[in-house]
């Protein structure tokens, strides 16, 4: 039997992703769905309801996916313990992941491309999308770095360049790769820029070591 409450909130994002989020009311999303406004109140006391049910759910998913992937679920502010011993293996792995993510799983395309959308219109779609999108992962991978450099695994550079030089071509890729059906390309480029900037990055201790 489908679940009403998460076909609700599915509908809702791919309306937001397509038309704008303040340009999808919550009868559309019913009309959508081929319910009444009565039966989507059943589950949502509002369109905003609706919303910060997505957001939450892509904190989860976040989490879930950090966990799979051995790198930290916190802020640094909130578990610094994690940020200790990331592998160079770990954080190539979870890019690549971050990638085809944010591409090809269809929440979180949605979830980006209303993002994108609304940056402009809304101060909380805008703090939102530097959050999930561009300043967030760039401030996470610098305090991971920053680790790392402590730890002698990567060179005594700035934390926050290297994040940067790090993270520029992940987002790029992702924005050059949307239309496109085939995504093996790049994927390709991002796992050689990975190499190619741990290869210029890592300190010779660890290079020996390895």
């Amino acid at each position: 039997m489908p679940n009403t409450k998460e076909n609700i909130l599915m509908t809702a994002l791919h309306l937001f992703a397509r038309d704008g989020y303040e340009a999808v009311s919550v009868s559309m999303i019913a009309g959508e769905l081929g319910i009444t406004k009565g039966a989507l109140y059943k589950h949502y006391s509002c369109k905003h309801d609706i919303f910060d049910c997505i957001v939450e759910r892509m904190y989860e998913v976040d989490r879930q996916r950090s966990r799979e992937y051995g790198v930290p679920e916190e802020t640094y502010g909130s578990g610094p313990l994690s940020y200790k011993h990331v592998s160079i293996d770990r954080i190539q792995k979870f890019t690549i992941s971050q990638f085809v993510f944010w591409t090809e799983d269809t929440f979180a395309s949605d979830f980006r491309r209303m993002l994108t959308l609304e940056q402009y219109r809304s101060a909380e779609m805008a703090e939102l999308y530097q959050k999930c999108i561009t300043a967030g992962p760039v401030e996470y991978t610098e305090d991971i770095f920053r680790e790392m450099i402590r730890e002698g695994v990567l060179k005594d550079e700035d934390p926050k360049q290297l994040a940067v030089t790090f993270c520029a071509p992940l987002f790029l890729l992702i924005t050059i790769s949307d239309g496109k059906k085939s995504k093996e390309e790049y994927v390709r480029l991002l796992q050689r820029h990975m190499e190619y900037f741990f290869a210029c990055s890592t300190a010779q201790k660890e290079q020996e070591r390895t």
